[in-house]
Formats: C-alpha cells, sequence, structure tokens
C-alpha cells in the first residue's frame, strides 16, 4: 500500500468515526438541564460529592433523572425500534445513596441488557417510596460517592456498561423485585416499606395495573 494510500485510508477511517459519533443523539431527562446533549462532568461531580444538602434529591420534587443516548453504532436513521439505545437511570435519596438502571437495546439484534448497581441485597425486600410515589429496591442503592464514578464512566465511555462497581442483572433478581405502587394499607404511609405495608388489591377489588401485569 503506497503513503498516499494509507493517508487517504486512514481520513476514510476517521471521517466515518466522526460520522458514527456525530450520529449518536445524547439527551438529559431532567428540568434541570437542556434536554439535548449531556451536563458537562464539571457541573455533575457535585450532586454525588457535594454535602448532603446539596446533592439533586434536593430539588424540589425530583429525585429520578436519566443520561441517555439514541441511534448508537450508526442506527440513526432507522426506525425506532431497530436503533441502538442506552439509558442510565438515577434514583437518589438522602437516606440511602443512589439507585442506578443500565437498560440497554440493541435493534440490530432485537436484544436488551438490563442490571442494576448492586447495594445492600439483604434490604432488597425493602422499598423506597420515591417523590412520584414509585418503590425503588434499597437493595440496589449505592453510596454516591461509589456512584458517581459509574456515571463518570458511563459518560466517557458513550454508553457502555461501568465497570467501577458491581451490577446484578435483571433477571438475577428475586420475583416481586419491582412491585407496583399498588394501594398502601390504611395508616401512616412511610417513605420506605415493607412487604406488610403493600396492598397489591385495590380497596373495591378493581385492579387498575392489569394491562401492565401482563
Amino acid at each position: 500500500m503506497s503513503s498516499l494510500t494509507k493517508i487517504f485510508s486512514q481520513v476514510d477511517l476517521e471521517g466515518s468515526v466522526a460520522a458514527l459519533a456525530s450520529e449518536m443523539r445524547k439527551r438529559t431527562s431532567s428540568d434541570r438541564f437542556p434536554w439535548d446533549g449531556w451536563p458537562s462532568l464539571t457541573e455533575l461531580e457535585p450532586l454525588f460529592l457535594a454535602p448532603d444538602d446539596q446533592r439533586w434529591p434536593y430539588w424540589k420534587g425530583y429525585d429520578e433523572w436519566a443520561l441517555y443516548i439514541e441511534g448508537l453504532d450508526g442506527t440513526d436513521g432507522l426506525p425506532d425500534v431497530d436503533q441502538g439505545k442506552v439509558y442510565l437511570t438515577m434514583t437518589g435519596t438522602p437516606d440511602f445513596g443512589v439507585m442506578l438502571s443500565y437498560e440497554k437495546w440493541d435493534g440490530r439484534t432485537m436484544q436488551s441488557q438490563d442490571c442494576f448497581s448492586k447495594g445492600d441485597m439483604s434490604r432488597i425486600r425493602e422499598w423506597l417510596r420515591t417523590l412520584h410515589d414509585d418503590l425503588r429496591p434499597i437493595g440496589l442503592f449505592i453510596p454516591y460517592a461509589q456512584a458517581w464514578p459509574a456515571v463518570k464512566e458511563f459518560m466517557e465511555r458513550d454508553g457502555e456498561l461501568p465497570t467501577s462497581i458491581e451490577w446484578v442483572d435483571a433477571e438475577a433478581l428475586p420475583p416481586n423485585t419491582f412491585r407496583f405502587p399498588g394501594f398502601f394499607r390504611p395508616g401512616p404511609e412511610p417513605r420506605v416499606l415493607r412487604e406488610e405495608d403493600i396492598n397489591d388489591e385495590s380497596p373495591d377489588g378493581s385492579d387498575p395495573f392489569k394491562s401492565l401485569r401482563g
């Protein structure tokens, strides 16, 4: 191969890589930051490493948000189901730290990868009620200082699964790890719930979540 051919080959390769990178669409699901693009690492780091009362759970009414990418691996422009996508959803609480949820969809193979940060699994049958009344397993929460390197790695490696923390695959979780909000039993409504605090049946016997249960 001549020197000139090598130069043009390198240019083509660099152009292909640049085009591939430009096709990926990075988004932020948070009222705190613009939707298009990602905040900088400098902006995000204090949300994990600042003093307790300055972390993001103290945003008014907002304890869960996400970073995501659409159009992975050159799939931008394909039908939605055929695209490559990856989401990192973060749920934060002053009491238990952060739960990270990693969801990746490969539209080319029609396969998904779903896993969660692994915390104190002895508390997997306890749930935190988020500010939007969703239930998140306490056993999947990890400290803020431990979560930040994983978030940073996710951003720096364009959505690759971070290696800095331990993950648990969704299929390895016990049945009913993720509970529908359902109906809480009469009495005080604690932020942390156990099995005895949750009633999956409505007072009138109807099931408004039937379509979601499958």
